[in-house]
This record gives C-alpha cells, structure tokens and sequence, in this order.
C-alpha cells in the first residue's frame, strides 16, 4: 500500500511538471567567438532548464568543419549533439550525408518558428520539405568607418550613396589623412567585396534553385567592374583578417566594409579606439540602388548520433528562437541576430557609446528584410577557390574585361560541377 502510494504521489508530482521538461547532457561544438556567445547564453538557458547540462567545445574554424564531416562520414561516430555550421558550408553535410542530421521538424520546429527567420538566412539549411538546422548569426553588410578620418576631410558619409561615392571620397580622406587608406581587401585570398556587390544587385556564383551557374550574369559582372575600379583607384590596400586588425588598432585604415559580426571584432580587438567609429549603410551602383546584402553567419543543426535530441532542441529554441537568446549573444559579442523579431528589441535602438553614441544594431539589422537569398549549394568552395584566382588574373589585367574573366570562372566551374552555365 505504501509502493502504490509513493507511486501515486511520484505521479502527482510528475503531472504538476512542464509538459516537456527536459533533462541531461548535450554537447556542443563551435568556434571563437561563436563558441564564446553560445556559452553566454547557458545561464538564462539554465534558468529555464536547470537539469540540462551544456558543455560548449571551441575546437576552431575549420577543425569543427574536419571533425564533423569525418563523424558523418563515420555514420555518427564521435559526434556531438549540436553542430555550428557555416551557411556556406550547409548543402556540402546535407548533399553527401542526408542522414546525419535531425529533421528539426520532427521535435517540433513548424512552418511558423521557420517564418521567424529571413527567408535568405533558410535557403541553404532547407531540403524539400526537410530542415536541417535553425538559422543563428548572419552578416548583415555595413560600413564601418572612423569618425575623425572622415571630418578631417570634410566627408559626410551621409553623402556616400554609390560605390563611385566612396572612391571618390576615399581619394579626400587618403590626401587629408597621410598614411591612411580608404579601405583594405584581401584580393589574392578571399573574394569579399565581389561577394557583397553582387549579393546587393541580386546575382550569385549559383541560381536560387541551385541547377545552373550565374557568377557571369550581368550583374555580377557589374559587381566586378566595380571592384576593379576601386583597385585601380588606388583607395584599397591588401590586407588578409589579421592585419586588418592591425590597421584598425594602429589607425592606418578609414572603412571596413563587412558583415555586422564585424561590429564585435572591431569593439573587442580595439577597445582603445573608443567613440572614434561609425556605421553607415554599404554603398549601391546607383544612387537609388539596394543596399542590403550578407557575407557569413551559421546555424545549429542537431546530429542523428545524439542521444539527448528534445534536450538539444531545447536549446535551439532559447538561444536561436527568442529575443533573450540572440539580444544575450549580440550584446556580448556582436553575433548578429537573424531573428527578425529581435529589430524590435529596445536594446536594439540603443546608442552605444563605443560607436559614438549610435545606435549601430537599428541601421544594421534593419537592413535584413532586404537581403537577396544567395545559394550556395555543395559546390560553394569548389566555386570559390576558381573566382579567387579568376579575380587575381583579371586585377592583374590577365582578362580583357570582366565579362572574358567570369565566362572563364564560368567555364571552370561548369567543369568541376557539372552544372550547366545559365545562358
């Protein structure tokens, strides 16, 4: 009589519990920052689940990429229960191992949590009618410039509407500031700025559905006119991501033009330089063009191999799918929110007195909603290593014009791909 009433009590005391509760151990794996902010959120998360314990491992970039490529295709074995996933990575996990990851839909992810989100932020972590991981960070593309290299040349970045703008305005800020350029680029090894002008005109290295090549389209061509034009203005000094810290710290270098993630690095890496900054909006190729795109950001995506998957799906909700979650990771380190509904957050509207009393994250994020979805399917990297050197010869003057040096990225990639180039 005593085991039947202890019983009843245990299932009293059971049915007054969330419906949901959760509890356990899960694992999850990251990188710098990013691993940084996923820990930051562990004490609110906890407070809403205080028996699931989180453990956030920063093994770097692109060990995390190695790790979990070689866990899936081990069938699982050594996998945490968590991933962070690059979105330019994501089609490369979901093409070659469709079964290594959960289908968020199946722990309750619906059509409405997936409307929360920009639709450019889905395009690559959704399959058919399968999702594979939530949207995290993204790059929302701004400018971000020194207040006083600008006043002493008497520029308004007010007045910078088109990219010829900011050639000409970096060509004053460079005579009124000796020693300083305009902006930096690293042009041998990354592709940056050709990404974010052809992202903002609406063009890709791929069409949205994925079947057919378009990195020569006219407007990305545009995009690599423009860039060439920079170039040869003499407004860009190469510099790869360290030394563009440098510069910042050291004061060699009037804009930075990024993804807001970049907001973080510059606040963190150069704290001395306290009120001496800015945001504005990335310039267009008219004066009344776009001038929304995004360069980075991840996901989470939740492996087959976990053992505790509703307890990782927990997570995911709190830290991705609410304000407090993303707010907690944009104050503390800049991740930038792909939330939609955290542009409302009052923190949002909030001068930061690091920027000068601005309140950067309004004009950012505000700037989401008109994003172009880029996708970039499995074959992203092989189509990026091909547009690195494409743009090196062409800056060299080794094409004759843009249009020669993307038909060839064209033709290459149509090679590696398989994939047919869009006429």
């Amino acid at each position: 009589m005593r085991i039947t009433l202890t019983c009843a009590a245990l299932a009293l005391a059971l049915g007054s519990a969330p419906a949901f509760a959760q509890s356990g151990e899960i694992t999850i794996w990251s990188w710098n920052v990013a691993a940084s902010s996923l820990k930051a959120t562990v004490a609110g998360f906890n407070k809403l689940h205080p028996d699931i314990k989180v453990t956030v491992q920063d093994l770097g970039n692109q060990p995390t990429y190695d790790k979990s490529i070689a866990g899936c295709a081990a069938g699982g074995v050594g996998l945490p229960d968590i991933v962070t996933i690059e979105n330019g990575e994501a089609e490369n996990y979901w093409s070659q191992f469709p079964d290594c990851f959960v289908d968020l839909h199946t722990l309750g992810y619906t059509a409405e949590d997936q409307k929360k989100f920009p639709d450019f932020k889905r395009t690559e972590l959704e399959v058919g009618d399968k999702a594979y991981a939530m949207p995290w960070d993204s790059g929302p593309v701004a400018a971000f410039y020194r207040r006083d290299f600008y006043e002493k040349a008497g520029v308004d970045p007010a007045s910078i509407k088109t990219w010829d703008d900011f050639i000409a305005a970096g060509k004053k800020i460079q005579a009124a500031n000796p020693g300083v350029s305009m902006t930096n680029a690293d042009f041998n090894g990354d592709s940056e700025f050709f990404r974010m002008i052809s992202n903002e005109q609406g063009c890709a290295y791929f069409s949205e559905d994925g079947q057919s090549i378009t990195v020569n389209q006219p407007k990305c061509v545009d995009a690599m006119i423009k860039v060439k034009e920079m170039k040869d203005a003499g407004i860009v000094s190469s510099a790869d991501w360290g030394t563009k810290i440098t510069n910042n710290t050291a004061g060699t270098v009037a804009t930075q033009i990024y993804g807001g993630w970049y907001e973080g690095t510059i606040r963190t890496e150069s704290a001395g330089e306290n009120g001496k900054w800015g945001v504005y909006l990335m310039p267009s190729l008219t004066a009344d063009g776009p001038r929304a795109a995004n360069l980075g950001g991840s996901s989470l995506a939740i492996t087959s191999a976990s053992k505790n998957k509703e307890a990782a799906y927990e997570y995911l909700k709190y830290t991705l799918g609410t304000n407090e979650g993303q707010i907690t990771m944009l104050k503390e380190f800049g991740l930038v929110p792909s939330l939609v509904s955290a542009l409302n957050d009052p923190y949002v509207s909030q001068g930061l007195p690091y920027w000068g009393g601005q309140a950067v994250w309004k004009d950012i994020l505000g700037t989401l909603p008109k994003v172009v979805p880029s996708r970039g399917t499995q074959f992203q990297s092989d189509a990026e290593i091909i547009v690195r050197a494409v743009q090196t010869k062409y800056l060299g003057g080794g094409y004759p014009d843009a249009k020669a040096a993307l038909d060839d990225a064209a033709k290459q990639i149509a090679a590696a791909t398989g994939l047919p180039v869009k006429s």
